[in-house]
Formats: C-alpha cells, sequence, structure tokens
C-alpha cells in the first residue's frame, strides 16, 4: 500500500509524517511512505490546503493532522 504525505516540510506535515509510522507500526502493516514536498506535484494532484494523505491515489485527508487511530483506521479500510 502506498502512502503519501503531500505537503511543503512544514510542522504539521512532519507530524503527520511521523503519525503514519506510529500508525503502520501499531497495525503491523508494511506501507510505501513518500513525502511529496514538491509545490507542483502537491498542486496536480488538486491539493490546496496541506497537509495531505494520500493512500493508494486517493486524498483521504486535507488539511488537518490525522492521529494515529484515524490513520490505522484509514489504512484498515484500503486493504
Amino acid at each position: 500500500m502506498k502512502v503519501q504525505i503531500l505537503g511543503t516540510g512544514c510542522t504539521k506535515c512532519k507530524q503527520l509524517h511521523q503519525n503514519v509510522i506510529n500508525a503502520a507500526a501499531e497495525a503491523d502493516v508494511a506501507l510505501d511512505i513518500e513525502k511529496v514536498e514538491d509545490i507542483q506535484e502537491i498542486m496536480k494532484a488538486g491539493v490546496l490546503s496541506t497537509p495531505a494523505l494520500v493512500i493508494d491515489g486517493q486524498i483521504k485527508s486535507v488539511g488537518r493532522v490525522l492521529n494515529v487511530a484515524d490513520i490505522k483506521k484509514l489504512i484498515t479500510e484500503a486493504q
């Protein structure tokens, strides 16, 4: 499963990235986690507010830092 964190490297983006890592560890799921910091790539995805969470090409969250439990739920639903 591919998970992307879209954001320019701000504190919220970094926190979302860490929460994704923690959620994967707690759920015992192997994820291909990618940080996308290029503003052009973020805009191509249609994201206007960061951070954003994308799972297997589908935008799941925009403009908020999801907590570990919310991310685990999204990962489970995507499997």
